[in-house]
């Protein structure tokens, strides 16, 4: 296939997503609730730029990046460093670190939640959105959710209405620097507009969904759903 075609394919692929998940997007709760709604947002602060308050419910303002994981942080060579993206999928795809980046790379700069009630604001990301590598695999009609994988063991679920935002971006770089190990580097994903643990660290699978599934700490009571301005973080 020439260059141009597969561009063509991806980026009808995208267009195909969005009017697909357009609505729901729309519906989910960091872009739905309002002040005159049936549910309102808690937190405090400017509003964001989804209409949020700037510091969910709970949290506290941190200028330091706690270190959080399952006790074990893998190192991977960038030479043996591999994604594979797959499931319910038309192009099932193995990225090598090269592949990834050469990929269409964003810089966008937001707000990072973690459940365990502290939140750095303004964080300066480089990456590649989620959006961009759905529409390289061309997800099946069929597709619902995603379930991430990381090379220390971790899984968690995601929707695709919540996956497929545009600052959802699978991250190399942050505060002007490679991400460090103890964060997740060389690559983990992130996700603003819920919970960080919704964001795998060491990402090195992405599995597309027919159903929802639960991942590691759902399955031990969190919040499937993870919206940090209901305060939603355990079942």
């Amino acid at each position: 296939m020439e260059a141009n075609e597969k561009q063509d394919k991806i980026i009808e692929a995208r267009m195909k997503l969005k009017r697909r998940f357009e609505e729901k997007m729309g519906n989910t709760p960091s872009m739905a609730d309002h002040s005159d709604g049936p549910f309102k947002p808690r937190g405090s602060g400017p509003i964001n730029r989804h209409g949020m308050p700037t510091v969910p419910v709970g949290q506290t303002v941190t200028t330091k990046w706690p270190v959080l994981d399952l006790g074990y942080k893998p190192t991977i060579p960038l030479d043996k460093w591999q994604l594979n993206i797959d499931g319910e999928v038309n192009n099932p795809v193995r990225l090598k670190w090269e592949d990834l980046m050469a990929l269409p790379q964003v810089e966008d700069t937001s707000d990072f939640h973690c459940v365990t009630t502290w939140s750095r604001l303004n964080v300066p990301w480089v990456g590649v959105q989620f959006m961009e590598l759905a529409a390289l695999v061309d997800p099946k009609g069929s597709a619902t959710h995603i379930m991430c994988y990381g090379y220390d063991g971790y899984s968690t679920n995601v929707s695709l209405e919540e996956a497929l935002k545009p600052d959802v971006l699978l991250v190399h770089t942050a505060d002007g620097q490679p991400l460090p190990l103890e964060h997740g580097g060389p690559l983990r994903m992130i996700t603003p507009q819920l919970y960080a643990w919704k964001g795998a660290k060491w990402i090195k699978r992405i599995e597309f969904l027919a159903k929802n599934q639960l991942g590691f700490w759902e399955e031990r009571g969190y919040s499937d759903t993870a919206y940090p301005w209901r305060n939603d973080r355990y079942s």
